[in-house]
């Protein structure tokens, strides 16, 4: 992938059937062009994927020591985790980071890497594996270093860095299996917008089926992670399916928030209700009790994939893509075992 020519005004020139000039002064928004024209040359251009080029004829290389990293979120603890892995590996090179923030929205992740792009990084770091056609094609024709981060369950555009989140859900799935539990409800922010989440779910389920065993009850949530709406989501469920004895959670902050619930009420984990979060938070190991989670190796998914960029940056020959896949573990904690 790396190895095509970027794009140029020509392919869109081409493509739309218009004159180069005319391409120009639509994608500059200047000049007197007419509506269906424009509409063309646009509609062309987001097909290529092509993104001007704001430093052309300013740099001979037309790159800059920049590296766009793309995530939904800084609010949540976990990109921050990987934040430091990318800065400790670039740290010890000529490239910087520069952070887009996407709010989980497809939309604004494709905004956010056309400006991005536009300014010729020397590679992308980007959450997740799932983006819509526009940003493919964009990251497609770049030319540029790609690794996609956080997942490796899908087809990356070029390299990637994460764990199996199906995979993930099948290692608790049998952890829960095994203790017994029976009636297992399941809460989850940013549903159904956070992929890796859908997909842990995904695999929990079906491993769960395996055993025999149904979800009883699920309360999603389209908003954010905190401690309130952990413990808003855990009232909620069991006051609608009191009988449940075990809750799985799509992270920990809202596991974390469950657990302060069910303490106050008494309730004795994990004798009477089990629970369980993902991500490891080390925050949230001064809780009264440990809460049972599963490391989802974000520093040294932010290390490996800086060093994706950093190679590939001071190779003189194009390099093959790369799939690097880490090993969740899972941490019982003090409200998983019986």
């Amino acid at each position: 992938m790396t190895s095509k020519r970027p794009l140029t005004l020509r392919d869109v020139s081409e493509a739309s059937g218009v004159s180069e000039m005319t391409v120009s002064r639509v994608l500059r928004n200047r000049g007197d062009v007419s509506t269906s024209t424009r509409e063309k040359v646009l509609a062309a251009a987001k097909e290529l994927g092509y993104v001007p080029n704001k430093i052309a004829g300013s740099l001979a290389s037309q790159r800059v020591n920049l590296v766009a990293v793309i995530i939904p979120s800084m609010s949540n603890m976990v990109f921050p985790e990987v934040m430091m892995g990318i800065s400790e590996v670039l740290d010890q090179t000529d490239l910087q980071p520069v952070v887009g923030i996407t709010h989980y929205k497809p939309g604004k992740e494709e905004q956010v890497l056309f400006e991005m792009l536009s300014w010729r990084p020397s590679g992308v770091i980007i959450a997740g594996l799932e983006h819509s056609d526009a940003s493919r094609a964009m990251m497609k024709a770049s030319g540029i270093p790609i690794v996609e981060i956080m997942d490796v369950d899908g087809t990356p555009v070029d390299s990637c860095v994460g764990i199996s989140h199906r995979r993930a859900g099948r290692m608790m799935a049998e952890a829960i299996a095994k203790e017994g539990y029976k009636r297992i409800g399941f809460l989850g922010t940013k549903m159904p917008m956070d992929h890796r989440a859908r997909k842990r779910f995904e695999g929990f389920t079906e491993t769960l089926a395996k055993h025999g065993i149904e979800i009883a009850d699920q309360e999603f949530y389209d908003g954010g992670s905190a401690l309130a709406k952990g413990r808003e989501m855990t009232e909620a469920i069991l006051s609608r399916t009191p009988d449940l004895d075990f809750l799985y959670y799509s992270n920990d902050m809202i596991g974390a928030g469950g657990l302060l619930h069910l303490r106050e009420k008494g309730v004795d984990v994990p004798s009477d209700v089990g629970l369980a979060g993902f991500n490891g938070v080390e925050l949230l190991q001064g809780l009264p009790s440990k809460l049972a989670t599963m490391d989802a190796c974000r520093l040294e998914i932010g290390r490996k994939a800086a060093e994706i960029i950093a190679a590939r940056y001071n190779a003189e020959a194009p390099q093959d893509p790369q799939i690097i896949e880490l090993e969740p573990i899972i941490s019982a904690g003090d409200t998983l075992h019986r």
